[in-house]
Order: structure tokens, then sequence, then C-alpha cells
């Protein structure tokens, strides 16, 4: 049987890139790529197949807490690992779901607006009243990968009693009802006016807009930065920060359970680990940016990125934050 098209749901619009890239390699196969959210795609695979449609073959997907719970676990959704690619990948980067690339929820400043580096060295100073309603993020519960941020954080707490203690000089106290300092500063982060938008373009226009004197800082995707040109952004890492600058996270590639369109799916998931250049070719180069940082070993960083080894971020365990973002996610809801 001939497959002429398949479906991708992906929290990446770089998609777009990818369908006319893929559809050039194969002609015969109309790739149908909807930009669609972590959050909004485990819904609607767990709607559908619980109402037996299955519509969709590839899921491109980050929140690999949730992911793992809702969708391996439930068996909505296979791994696949490409035969050609599996020997340039670590062991860690093929099992439980594939991972195409690492990606970030890291704090970031304007570069145009603070020439002389990052405006903020401890996240603490977050909590300050200089940064009073001066702070961004998009509202955790439209994208999960920032309540495995603030999760990420809480799993933390002495590396954040630390970093309290190095900015004030003094030790933390814990409110009574919270678990550890990493706790206490989401509490404190939120009632500091923590400003809660819709989508990440609303961060980077406030955070990156270049002709903004006082700008706001924000945590977001800093591959993001790859726009700063075209939009006139001056979106920059802020990675000299105690105790760390935020969260790496695996993207993942896997099949929907009863893809219709099954050997398109693996022609997809292969396609998009890239040729043997060391940008990835058309199939990688949309992600080869700053700030994001490809699992296979033959794809070179982007040069102007911090190298992954520098970047100041917390990589997220995805049993530990699953266990624990239930409760976050109620914190959270306590203090809007």
């Amino acid at each position: 049987m001939k497959e002429g098209s398949v479906t991708v749901f992906s929290l990446s619009s770089r998609i777009a890139r990818i369908e006319k890239a893929f559809e050039a390699a194969y002609p015969g196969i109309d790739l149908i790529g909807l930009d669609m959210s972590s959050v909004k795609q485990i819904a609607r695979v767990e709607a559908e197949q619980q109402a037996g449609v299955h519509a969709v073959d590839v899921l491109y997907i980050a929140d690999t807490p949730v992911v793992y719970k809702k969708l391996l676990d439930a068996k909505r959704i296979t791994n696949y690992v490409p035969p050609r690619v599996a020997g340039e990948l670590d062991d860690r980067y093929k099992a439980p779901l594939l991972v195409h690339r690492l990606s970030t929820k890291v704090l970031m400043y304007n570069e145009a607006a603070y020439p002389n580096g990052s405006p903020i060295t401890n996240l603490w100073q977050l909590t300050t009243p200089d940064w009073k309603g001066k702070v961004l993020m998009v509202d955790p519960a439209l994208r999960g990968e920032l309540l495995d941020l603030l999760t990420e954080i809480a799993l933390h707490p002495d590396e954040m009693a630390a970093a309290y203690k190095a900015q004030f000089g003094k030790d933390i106290e814990v409110d009574s009802d919270l678990q550890g300092a990493g706790e206490q500063f989401v509490r404190a982060l939120f009632q500091n006016d923590l400003i809660l938008v819709a989508n990440s373009d609303v961060v980077n226009k406030a955070v990156g807009d270049k002709t903004v004197k006082d700008a706001p800082v924000g945590f977001a995707t800093y591959s993001d930065r790859r726009d700063n040109e075209k939009e006139g952004w001056a979106l920059q890492v802020a990675n000299n920060v105690q105790p760390a600058n935020g969260i790496l996270f695996p993207t993942v590639l896997t099949i929907a359970d009863k893809a219709p369109h099954p050997a398109a799916a693996r022609l997809l998931i292969d396609f998009m680990f890239g040729d043997d250049s060391p940008t990835g070719g058309p199939g990688f180069e949309p992600f080869n940016v700053p700030g994001d940082y490809a699992t296979r070993k033959t794809i070179s960083d982007d040069p102007d990125s911090v190298p992954l080894e520098k970047l100041n971020a917390w990589s997220i365990d995805p049993a530990k934050v699953a266990a624990t973002r239930g409760r976050i996610a109620d914190l959270i809801i306590t203090l809007q």
C-alpha cells in the first residue's frame, strides 16, 4: 500500500520548513504539519484514541514527564529509532523515547538595553522590588514546559537556599506550608507580580524589543534568538546566573499508536535527523540554531550557541518532575 501523506503534531512552528524540505525529497508524500503545544497534543491524542480515532502519525513533543505517563505508559505512542542514526546517539537519547534535540526554558534578557551583560546574576533578584512586574513567562497551564521549569527549581532546594544566602546575606526562612527554598522562590516570584502571558511571542517581543531602554526579562526558549534579526529583537541568554538559568529538556519524536501511515512516519523521523553534513542538511537545519542542541553526534552546534557543557541550566529529571509537578501546579493556582 502506498502512503501518500503523513500527519505530524509539532511543538515547533519550524515544521513548516521541514514540510517543504521533506516534500522536495519525497515528492509522493504530502506532509501535513500542525503546530501544537505539548499540552494540546497530549489532550488531543488521548481524546481521539479514546474515541477510536487514529488520525495522527508522528508527535514532535516535549513535556516528557507527562508524555511518559499519559502516552507511553498508556501505550498511545510507540518508540522508533531510525537504524541509520542509532549508532550516533547516546543510549539515553534512544529510550524510553527517541530524543531529537535538547531545548530550553531559560532566563532571557535584552542585550541592547543591557550591553554589559545580563542584569540578573541570581534568580532571587527576580523577587526584589527592582524587578516587580518586570518578569514574564508563558502561563504554565498553557505550556507544560514552564510548569516543568518551576518544578525543577522546586527540586533544587539546597542550591536555591545557597543562592538566597548569596543574594541577601542571610539564611532563608521557608513558609511552614512549603517544602524547601525552591518552592519559596516560586511563591516569591508570583508575589512579585510575575506576568503570565498566552504565548512565547508575547514574551519575546516584550523582553527583546530593541527600542525599550528599561527592558523586562523573561523565561523563554533560548533558540528564539534565531529571530532577532527578522523581528528587531535583542534576545540573549542570561547564562551567568546562580544557581541556574532554567532548564534543558528533551524534545522527542514518536509514532502514534495505530498510525495510519506508519512507513511514512518512520521515513519522516529518519529525515528529521538530517544528513551526514555538520549542519544536518535540510532535514535538521531548521533546528540547528543558537540554543538548540542536536542529540546526533555528527551534527555540530551553531557557533553562536553557548556550548552545551557551559550552559548553566538544569537537565530535567522527567520521573522526579512527574512526581512533583502536581504539587507545584496546585501551589501556582493559589498564587494566581
